[in-house]
């Protein structure tokens, strides 16, 4: 029974992609409609952070390249695909109470709604992936076919984000606490994350705990893409670990979402 109300959870959101793709684009827009600078406000955050982190350390502290890389290429590996799951993951949460009049007084599949908010940020991501490839370019290094599968990581790092929206989106409704409780993770998340410094910095007894966190799977292999050359298949272990969990919170998401759907109304 469990696994027939995830399929059918699963199937009624592959049904309705026409609406998803409309409201994607209708949210992308209305995000930044009425500000001066419009759509250029998704990207001037993300931007300013990785200039602010560049000038401290590479101009400032004269961080010394790791790998033989310059530090600015090994960081946006790292910072690019963070601010993706963190802007997700706050937008996708806050998803369903912020649209509670869809929840009481239309007819409509509220779980599209953490869908929508992750392709309004995946339209971003994407462009910043686009700059990856700029940077390393402007720096001497072209890339090669192992870069292309930095599209493989986006895809997994999409579809653990998808469960965790759906999982967080409805908790949300309920418990109106988690928010704050999101924010404090993802901060702890960012630092107990190699993102601008190097595992090798660590003591080898503990970087096997490090190693659990999912999210380093995403990071080193961006970092595997454009720098080391290392397919994902040579992690066959790793790569392994990672899709279990994922799968695992990919289904548990689906089905909290589905299981607390018919309360939200009572709730919002």
């Amino acid at each position: 029974m469990m696994w027939k109300a995830f399929v059918l959870f699963v199937v009624s959101l592959y049904r309705s992609r026409g609406l998803i793709v409309q409201l994607t684009a209708r949210d992308f827009k209305t995000r930044y409609l009425g500000s001066y600078l419009g759509l250029l406000w998704a990207f001037v955050q993300p931007v300013v952070t990785i200039a602010i982190f560049w000038f401290v350390f590479e101009v400032g502290f004269k961080s010394a390249p790791v790998g033989d890389f310059p530090f600015i290429l090994w960081l946006i590996c790292g910072m690019i695909p963070w601010f993706f799951f963190a802007d997700t993951l706050s937008m996708a949460s806050n998803s369903i109470v912020e649209n509670s009049h869809l929840v009481k007084k239309v007819v409509f599949r509220v779980s599209m709604l953490p869908l929508i908010k992750l392709l309004s940020a995946l339209l971003i991501h994407v462009f910043f992936v686009a700059m990856i490839f700029a940077f390393f370019s402007a720096y001497g290094y072209a890339p090669t076919w192992c870069s292309l599968q930095v599209f493989y990581y986006s895809v997994c790092l999409c579809v653990l984000l998808v469960g965790l929206s759906w999982l967080s989106a409805a908790l949300m409704v309920f418990l109106k606490d988690l928010g704050q409780m999101i924010a404090i993770g993802l901060q702890f998340g960012f630092w107990l994350t190699p993102i601008f410094w190097s595992l090798e910095m660590i003591p080898e007894g503990y970087r096997f705990y490090l190693k659990l966190n999912p999210f380093f799977y995403i990071v080193q292999g961006y970092r595997d893409s454009f720098i080391h050359h290392v397919w994902f298949w040579q992690h066959p272990v790793y790569t392994v670990y990672y899709w279990a969990v994922t799968l695992v919170v990919f289904v548990s998401g689906a089905l909290v979402f589905t299981r607390l759907r018919p309360h939200f109304a009572d709730v919002l």
